[in-house]
Order: structure tokens, then sequence, then C-alpha cells
């Protein structure tokens, strides 16, 4: 930085929006971070025109799969460098993606598997979330609370799939080590019995097709695993976040545990704003759609709206899972007409996310664009332990910034995207807005015509313990938590 200039770069003339304030100001940025908001600021080496276009801080991606482990001979199409680059050309500038223990290995060895993955290949931020799949005594009583401590505190628990669901005391076991060293725990809530029941009567009945999977996994399972769910956190005070939510049964759920005064946070992605189930029908389109839970109609899609707009929701993620449809790794992993059961679960999106709320929500006057940013951003990094270095525009934070073009009216086609999937769900969708700018603190990852972040260019980001995972209360004290509670959930001071 030359003596005469203030600042590495200068925003000026930006039309500011964070999750609480909107005001015009110039953006002072100095070795990656925001040194100043204000008028008039002094130069910068570098210096862009923002014309009074909308700014909102880089978008906060807290639910994305890359380089994932399968368990079959399926294989993610995007790794950390397609996928970082395909969301920073849609306006994300900070993912969480998940490292996957493996039944029979440890955490450790999931996370030292994901960092070799992500850390010469990201091109913007990432922290990690863990999914815990195997329990054991090592892994409660050592690894987990290590990898808190080092800066790894989320995990996700999964009530069904074989490889990776947990029974009701290993949940309860890991919600209890959460509440005491302040982990924030994300649940998949489905029935895995209700779905391998129903699973096995439709195919005896010869319904093989997309729409199986719609009929398989009923808003029956969803509810009753969200409700169990919050019913085992109850019993331990704990902290949750109920995941991917599609539809109104398990909404209603969550509204009953939040208006009772329970920590229960939700999100849910945009396929179950956009998408209806009666797409599974729709030849190809059917496999593609795929995802678990499936979408629902056209009254649930209502249902997930309202639930933006009352603030059920406090997240909208991408839930990227990127397989993909033609060839023997991705959907036709089991051949080209395979049964509905045999088929990889999920859909790309991590870099429609944010662009399709834009223009759907935003733009179609159905959210404000304080909502926007809480849901595309800021919450997520508050409930991960990233705020405020994520999630905002304010002095000291990263520079992470997206710059719109609210004026742009296109066709959105999977020719004119960056993952590694040969398709998106929303082919054809009319958009309204997408990044013309998308900043990387301070560096620009995207100028609105092609990706420009440099390979390994992202840094790991050890997240806090997040204020929303502490315990809201003191558990009922008749309990002799010693005895009820695990012991390897307490400090040993609390050991006697």
């Amino acid at each position: 930085m030359s003596d005469a200039a203030a600042f590495d770069l200068v925003i000026r003339n930006a039309d500011i929006a964070t999750a609480a304030d909107r005001f015009t100001a110039d953006i002072g940025v100095r070795d990656g971070r925001i040194a100043a908001l204000g008028s008039g600021l002094a130069r910068g080496v570098s210096e862009i025109d923002a014309g009074g276009r909308l700014v909102t801080p880089g978008g906060v991606d807290s639910h994305c799969h890359l380089d994932q482990d399968t368990g079959d001979d399926s294989v993610m199409a995007d790794d950390f460098l397609s996928g970082t680059v395909s969301a920073a050309c849609g306006g994300t500038t900070t993912v969480i993606p998940f490292a996957c223990q493996q039944k029979g290995k440890t955490l450790r060895e999931a996370i030292d598997t994901y960092h070799q993955r992500a850390d010469t290949r990201a091109v913007i931020d990432y922290a990690f979330h863990l999914i815990v799949t195997d329990p054991t005594a090592h892994v409660l009583e050592r690894e987990l609370p290590q990898l808190v401590e080092e800066g790894y505190t989320s995990f996700k628990i999964y009530m069904t799939y074989d490889a990776l669901k947990l029974n009701d005391r290993q949940i309860i076991e890991l919600l209890a080590l959460a509440r005491v060293h302040g982990a924030m725990v994300m649940i998949h809530a489905e029935n895995a019995d209700c779905i391998a029941w129903l699973t096995e009567a439709l195919l005896e009945e010869g319904i093989t097709a997309p729409i199986g999977h719609a009929l398989s996994r009923p808003m029956l399972a969803e509810r009753e695993a969200t409700h169990r769910a919050i019913s085992l956190a109850q019993l331990v005070d704990t902290p949750v976040l109920i995941v991917h939510v599609s539809g109104r049964e398990a909404i209603e759920q969550i509204r009953w545990a939040q208006g009772h005064g329970l920590a229960v946070y939700a999100e849910t992605c945009p396929h179950y704003l956009l998408l209806t189930e009666d797409m599974l029908e729709d030849g190809p389109r059917g496999y593609q759609c795929i995802c678990s839970p499936p979408p629902r109609d056209e009254g649930n899609r209502q249902a997930v709206w309202d639930g933006l707009v009352n603030g059920t929701f406090q997240v909208l993620s991408s839930d990227h899972a990127p397989f993909r449809f033609e060839g023997p790794h991705g959907k036709q992993v089991a051949g080209e007409n395979p049964r509905f059961d045999q088929v990889p679960n999920g859909i790309p999106g991590l870099e429609t996310r944010m662009a399709l709320l834009m223009s759907e929500g935003v733009m179609n006057g159905r959210i404000d664009i304080h909502a926007f940013v809480a849901l595309t951003a800021t919450n997520a990094a508050k409930l991960y332990g990233l705020y405020p270095r994520k999630g905002s525009i304010a002095i000291g934070g990263d520079a992470d910034l997206v710059i719109w073009d609210t004026d742009r009216a296109f066709t959105l086609t999977n020719d004119a995207l960056h993952h590694n999937v040969d398709y998106t769900p929303y082919e054809g969708w009319q958009m309204k807005a997408w990044p013309a700018l998308t900043l990387s603190r301070g560096d620009v990852v995207w100028d609105g015509v092609q990706p420009s972040g440099t390979r390994g260019r992202g840094e790991f980001l050890p997240a806090l313990r997040p204020q929303p995972a502490q315990p809201h209360r003191p558990l009922n004290p008749r309990i002799d938590t010693h005895r009820v509670l695990p012991r390897f959930a307490f400090p040993a001071v609390y050991r006697g």
C-alpha cells in the first residue's frame, strides 16, 4: 500500500444492507478487513464504484456437502475447488461443509482427511461441521471435547440412513455432551423405520419410479422424528437446529417448541420454497429432484415461505449434494433406470441459493432485504460461531461483500453455472438478480463474468462456541446430573 493511500480498497457509493440496517456509505478495506464506513473516505490503492447498487454481506452457506464419502460407488461431483468457485460466483464467501466420520474410525481421522481435501483447493473461507456416526467412549470422552476446543463447535446427527443414523440413547448422550461443551447440534429428522417399511411395501407393489421416493418419506416420518428430536433436546435442555425442514407438519412441531421457550432453531432450503413433489414424476427430472426430505406439495411450499416470514426459520442453506445425472458415479450409479431407493439423495444449489432468494423473496416482495441478509449470512454466522468476523458489514469484520445487479432479468441455465454437476433443478427459472461482484476478504473472487479466486486462498475458520448453543436454563435441580447424564459430558470438576 502506497503512503498516499489510506486503504487497500475503497468501495464507493454502496447501498449497504445488513440484517438490521440500511445506509449509503463508502467501505474502506485494509488487510482484508473492513477498516472504515463513511462518506468521502480517503483514497484506496484500488477503488470500486458500486454506483448506488445494493451491497450485502457475503453469504454463509452453513449446510453443504463437498467431496464427501458416500459409502457406495457414487462420487460427489464437486470438490473443494469447483464447489467453492461455484459458491463465490453465487455470492457465498463462507462455506461450512461436513467432515464425516466413518464407522469404526475416529473423528480425528475424518478431520485430517477433509483438511487434506480442502486446504489446498478452497478459494473462499470454510469451517467444518462434524458428522458423528460412531460415538464410542473414546470419541465422546476425548475426541469431541478436544475438537470443540480446536474450533469444530458443531456436529450433525442423523436419525435415518443405515450408515449414519444413531439411536435415541446415542442422541441423548451427544446432546448431553454438547450442553456442557457449548457445541451446536444439527439434526436430520426423519424416522428411519417408517421409511424402510414403506420402501419395502412400495417395491413389493412394483413402484420403483422417482415418485416412490416421496411416497416412502411422507411428512409423518419427518414430523415424528422432529417431535422426537425436540423431546430429546428438551430432556437435556440442549439447543438444537433442525435441518432442511420441508413442510407444514415439521414446522408445527418447531413452532410449538419455540412457543414454549425451547431453544430450537430451524433451517430450510430453496428447493422446499420452489420445487414440488410432482416434479418427481417428470421423467429424468424426477431422478434429479430426489433429495431427503423430498419436495412437498404446493400447500407445504407456501407453509415454508410463511416460516421465513414469521421467523420460524433462522437459516436458508443450499444442502448442496452434487451428484451428476449422467454417468456411472452419480444419480445413475445403479443403472439408467434405477429404483428410487438406489438413487443418491441430494441436489446441487450452492451457486443459486442467494440469487434465488433475492429474486423470489426480495424482488417479489415476500421478504425484506434485512430478512434476506439474516437468512443467507448473519444468522448462520451466529449459530455456528463465526460472527462477527463473518455475516455482517461492520468495522473489524472480514471484507466479504456482494455487489448486486438487481436489474438483471435472465433465464437460468446450467451452462451458466460453475459447479461440476451436469444439471440444475432450476433450469429455465426466470431470475431477477445475480451478484455483479463478490469479494472475499477484499479480493474479487467473481467479477460478474468469470471467477477470479486463486486455488487455495481460502482460509480455515476455527469456530467459536456459539452463543445460541448455550443452555437457556439449569437442569431440574431434583435431577442428580452425576448419575442421570453421562459422566463423560462433564468436566472433571463435576465428577466428584
